[in-house]
């Protein structure tokens, strides 16, 4: 059947087969999301998924890279998800890797066995939303994994050799946080040491719970330069051994990308160009999720 629409996907994912596993997201908390917010979950019947890939993989035997969607495919037991995988590996027999967006509470609630089983059916790797390293900014935003139990979740993927990507979200804090955004971010970031980091910036979505704080006064939102001085901020104190770093979203003002910590310096000294003004920032025109 087709994709219910709205859905998210991260940059890296562009040419991968999208194959809806879930309707929504199994949370559908957080204050400063709103793509879900006109869905009821549901996880989607085992013939319509494997329909889906049937679909799909007439046209397309060459594929190489799937990701799962909605929110959290991994919300699923894994005697519902396994079949999914193992029919992805039947119908692309050049498939390389499998992907998902996490909750760390689903994570952790899977036992090592049941991720090493995940791994051996090619899901390589999952995308994190830690959105921010302060537990208080968290609560105040509804986020329901807390910063412990992501911190967990990246360490508990790692040992089945799960590579985890890890989302964070500049602005989250307002104006009123964002030296303990900062501060909190930095440190669960250096406990994780995941293999991937994106760094996103903050919009605000109307009809959601953040935008109502915003019209109500009780939040306000960083402009483009104290954007960039909180991404100047985190990136400074982090102490990370082999990241790859991306923010390349559209909603970034600015494209920044390099390896830790081979280029930490030279992506600090490209925010200070931008900070003194030597660099031109996206258009907010061009900005988007």
């Amino acid at each position: 059947m087709p994709i219910v629409e709205p859905v998210i996907r991260p940059p890296s994912e562009a040419e991968s087969f999208l194959l809806q596993v879930t309707i929504g997201c199994s949370a559908d908390s957080c204050s400063f999301c709103g793509v879900y917010k006109n869905k009821t979950f549901r996880i989607k019947d085992q013939k319509e998924i494997f329909a889906d890939i049937n679909d799909y993989a007439r046209w397309h035997k060459e594929t190489r890279r799937v990701f799962l969607i909605d929110g959290d495919a991994l919300v699923l037991s894994n005697s519902r998800l396994v079949p999914v995988l193992e029919n992805l590996e039947r119908s692309f027999p050049k498939l390389s890797r499998i992907s998902s967006y996490a909750n760390g509470s689903n994570i952790i609630l899977k036992n090592d066995q049941e991720l090493t089983e995940l791994y051996d059916h090619k899901l390589r790797l999952i995308y994190m939303g830690l959105e921010s390293g302060c537990q208080d900014i968290l609560d105040s935003c509804g986020k329901s994994s807390s910063v412990e139990e992501m911190i967990q979740a990246v360490h508990k993927a790692a040992n089945a050799q799960i590579k985890s990507s890890v989302i964070v979200l500049l602005g989250l804090g307002g104006k009123k946080y964002s030296q303990e955004h900062a501060k909190g971010t930095i440190e669960a970031l250096n406990r994780m040491q995941p293999r991937y980091l994106s760094f996103l910036s903050l919009m605000i979505i109307p009809g959601t719970p953040l935008a109502q704080e915003v019209q109500n006064g009780n939040f306000e939102e960083l402009d483009p330069l104290e954007l960039l001085q909180e991404s100047y901020e985190i990136i400074k104190g982090l102490d990370l051994k082999k990241t790859i770093f991306r923010s390349n979203h559209a909603s970034n003002y600015l494209n920044l990308e390099g390896n830790f910590p081979k280029d930490k310096t030279k992506m600090l000294t490209i925010l200070k160009s931008a900070l003194d003004g030597e660099i031109r920032l996206r258009p907010e025109i061009f900005r988007g999720l």
